[in-house]
């Protein structure tokens, strides 16, 4: 049984189950009539006739249901009207409405290159990113599709069996095909999140053709469609779940098998009647029960306790006003900010700095480090994530030596690079726990990787640690003068006086590669910035211009361009991000150097600003307006969205990856 439950004991997973359980109602009581009446070709038209409001509402920010439904909406109008030509067939209209808003959506979609999750979720739906206002949503669908279906069932009876009793009856037809037409609109805008547009026959038709074969009167099919249904979505889930499969399309498989094992023990029916079909079920029971289950008391794999287990990244900006110490974490997916107020002689304008590890932001000023919880991190496994959210707090603080420069972390230790060139070795667990312990120091900037700690010391030697900073191995080359660090999927790199210093670790042993300037006249990178696991780096060099370092291709490349205050990139192909003194941001070629695109933000920019990337968007602090811009940095540089905040946001970090 346990292996049944353990999914379910997810939060994000119970959504899903929620939400594929109420989309199972609404699609028995619209599918059993397009079963009934054969209007899946029209059921596939709307389906896909959704693209265009859904590519619209994306581009505009607005909720993609809503664009959904009223793009569908449109297409069953177009429907009901162009059905009464009497030139042609009701196909040839649906037919033409059906490439025509395709070919619009795929037009609207192509003018954005940030659309490609997002087209990715509306094709094959993600259930597991259900929300819980998506099934407030989904509970109105399925009391306004029940009301639709008692209201008009006897007429939709007549209409489907004979039209013209139905008219005779005054029973309106015409009116009521275009109700049935919009009980089909409405099942499919509430599946399409759960399963996507082109998985979403699985749950409209496959259970009530399944139920068909259980019955011949059409309440009781629409029960049996949604029981069939239901139970579609709580497999689908578990195979999803043990199996590693997309959900919304397991779900739709497991709708479409029950249909075909509905046909099949149909078949057996006939052939062997009732009772020879009741004992070869009896016989497959018993076989099963002879097995004894294996009880498994173990926690659920990926279970962290305290924090709630999420379908996707909990990405949140963490911001500080130092001239207060006042922090504000901004949630990026519900846009939540929560308050933490400053600390009496902690404001310290002077010195101050704020830097992540992905998930705790380690806040300086005043003579000593503010630990902050975010509340949402990431644990990757290589082949697989989890991803959490838990409570947004702060932890504690501790004196420290110097400013914070720079902080990393794997699941035991966080590591945090101070201005002095030392490095404060904090426990994550008890962070985690709520508690700072002392850290221990290392004289050196030491980071986390292959479960050792890489230590790059003043006197430019390298060497590798255990994590308690115990002296280790130590490694050939050296890094003088090392100044700026990143980690990376093919090791940490180490800004050195001639060059960039890459360790990494292959078959078992550490090595290090030297990577020197091409340009020795150039100002060097002494602060490395990149999207985090990217293998593409970044850096100022000086005010004339920015460094792009290759750690995969092992190569430098500097781009000239004047008054550069903050420079970062997605890496792999993607634009290198640039922002100048004058508050504009430009996008740069990363093969030719050329602008391909430019935004202005702000005004002239104060003090030193921030340019965070991660997968999808760039982030970027406007310190005199009070707000953080997010960036679509694929789609033209576009203005995706703009954080307003009550402090001055001078120091920001972005947390969740």
């Amino acid at each position: 049984m346990e292996w049944l439950i353990a999914p379910f004991e997810v939060a994000f997973v119970q959504r899903a189950l929620w939400g594929g359980l109420l989309v199972s109602c609404v699609c028995a009581l619209a599918g059993t009539w397009v079963v009934v009446r054969g209007m899946a070709f029209l059921g596939d038209a709307m389906a896909h006739g959704m693209l265009p409001g859904v590519a619209v509402a994306a581009l505009l920010g607005g909720n993609l249901i809503v664009g959904a439904a009223i793009s569908c909406t449109a297409m069953a109008f177009g429907v009901s009207v162009l059905s009464r030509s009497k030139r042609f067939a009701a196909d040839t209209a649906i037919g033409l409405l059906f490439v025509g808003m395709l070919a619009a959506g795929v037009i609207i979609v192509s003018r954005s290159q940030s659309f490609a999750v997002d087209l990715t979720g509306f094709l094959f739906g993600d259930v597991l990113a259900v929300r819980t206002v998506d099934l407030w949503y989904l509970v109105a669908a399925v009391g306004l599709a029940l009301v639709v279906a008692v209201v008009g069932h006897r007429a939709f009876v007549a209409l489907t069996f004979d039209p013209r009793k139905a008219h005779t009856l005054g029973l309106h037809p015409k009116a009521a095909h275009v109700a049935l037409v919009g009980l089909v609109t409405l099942a499919i805008v509430a599946s399409f999140h759960v399963v996507g547009t082109l998985l979403v026959f699985g749950l409209l038709i496959a259970p009530p053709a399944a139920a068909v074969y259980w019955s011949d009167r059409i309440p009781v099919v629409m029960v049996l469609a949604a029981l069939i249904g239901g139970f579609s979505t709580a497999a689908g889930l578990v195979v999803s779940w043990h199996a590693g499969t997309a959900a919304g399309a397991t779900i739709a498989a497991v709708a479409v098998g029950s249909f075909f094992v509905s046909a099949v023990v149909s078949a057996l029916r006939e052939r062997f009647g009732k009772v020879g079909v009741a004992a070869l079920a009896a016989v497959s029971v018993a076989g099963c029960a002879a097995t004894e289950p294996v009880i498994v008391e173990e926690p659920p794999h990926g279970y962290v306790a305290g924090a709630e287990e999420m379908s996707e990244a909990q990405t949140r900006l963490v911001v500080s006003d130092p001239a207060t110490g006042d922090i504000r974490v901004i949630d990026l997916l519900t846009e939540q900010v929560t308050t933490l107020a400053g600390r009496e002689n902690t404001a310290a304008p002077e010195g101050s700095a704020l830097v992540g590890d992905g998930r705790f932001g380690f806040l300086s000023a005043g003579g000593s480090v503010r630990v902050v919880d975010s509340g949402g991190w990431t644990v990757d496994h290589a082949d697989h994530r989890h991803y959490y959210s838990a409570p947004v707090r702060e932890v504690g603080s501790i004196a420290a030596p110097g400013a914070v420069v720079a902080a990393y972390g794997d699941p035991a230790v966080s590591t945090v690079v101070l201005d002095s060139g030392a490095t404060l070795v904090f426990d994550r667990v008890a962070l985690g726990d709520g508690q700072v312990r002392e850290p221990h120091r290392i004289d050196g900037i030491a980071l986390p990787y292959g479960e050792k700690l890489v230590v790059a010391d003043g006197a430019g030697r390298v060497d590798v640690r255990g994590r308690d900073g115990a002296a280790g191995e130590p490694l050939p080359g050296s890094c003088p003068q090392p100044r700026g660090q990143a980690v990376t999927r093919r090791g940490v790199v180490f800004g050195c006086a001639d060059g960039a210093l890459i360790v990494a670790q292959r078959d078992g042993a550490f090595v290090a590669e030297k990577v020197g300037y091409p340009e020795p006249g150039a100002d060097r990178a002494t602060a490395f910035t990149h999207r985090p696991g990217s293998t593409t780096l970044t850096a100022l060099a000086g005010r004339t211009g920015v460094w792009t370092l290759d750690v995969r291709k092992k190569t430098w490349k500097h781009t000239p361009i004047a008054d550069a205050v903050a420079v970062n990139t997605a890496g792999e192909g993607s634009a290198v991000l640039v922002l100048t003194r004058d508050g504009v941001l430009h996008g740069l070629d990363p093969e030719t150097g050329s602008e391909t695109a430019r935004v202005a933000l702000t005004g002239p920019v104060e003090g030193e600003p921030v340019l965070q990337v991660d997968p999808n968007r760039a982030y970027v602090n406007d310190i005199r307006g009070r707000t953080v811009h997010e960036v679509a940095y694929n789609d033209n540089l576009r203005i995706a969205r703009t954080f307003p905040v009550d402090i001055a946001p001078a120091l920001l970090v972005e947390t969740g990856l």
